[in-house]
């Protein structure tokens, strides 16, 4: 075998499994114990989209001065976040304390994904046919009002006075 097309062909594999693999990053988004509502939902947004993006994601609470004496504001706004994203990922390392900070890695999770996107394809197809037919109700009742029309008097017939007769 030629020696030049051995390393050729060695050179050809070797690109083709890089192709195929990714690399997954560790996006990190701090937060702090006494964070508004705004910030939150902002950072929080922006954690989703790297979990989408099929990132990890540490989340760490900075603690300074006396809100080391709380540990548990942290721990709530970790729960917080975990919640908020547990349709898309899964908590890979709970929170933890480290020093002033506290720690937590949430990874994405496929099949959790893929569930989303389904349910949201599925209530797309469900609005779209929807908006296709024509409700049957507004048909009943465009057929109600028509009958009332005919019904109705025509001005041929004289007013009757409803008063009481004495």
């Amino acid at each position: 075998m030629d020696h030049g097309k051995a390393v050729y062909e060695a050179k050809q594999r070797d690109k083709a499994s890089r192709k195929k693999s990714t690399t997954v990053q560790v996006k990190e988004m701090k937060y702090r114990p006494k964070i508004g509502v705004g910030d939150f939902d902002t950072k929080t947004r922006k954690v989703k989209q790297f979990l989408g993006e099929g990132n990890r994601v540490k989340i760490t609470i900075m603690f300074r001065g006396r809100e080391m004496q709380h540990p548990e504001l942290g721990r709530k706004i970790l729960d917080q976040v975990a919640e908020s994203a547990d349709d898309i990922s899964k908590i890979e390392v709970y929170p933890k304390l480290d020093g002033r900070n506290m720690v937590m890695v949430l990874v994405p999770d496929r099949e959790k994904q893929a569930a989303v996107a389904k349910a949201a394809e599925d209530l797309a197809k469900e609005e779209a046919a929807a908006a296709a037919a024509p409700p049957v109700e507004a048909a009943v009742e465009a057929e109600a009002s028509d009958e009332a029309a005919v019904e109705a008097p025509t001005g041929d017939m004289p007013e009757q006075d409803m008063t009481e007769e004495e």
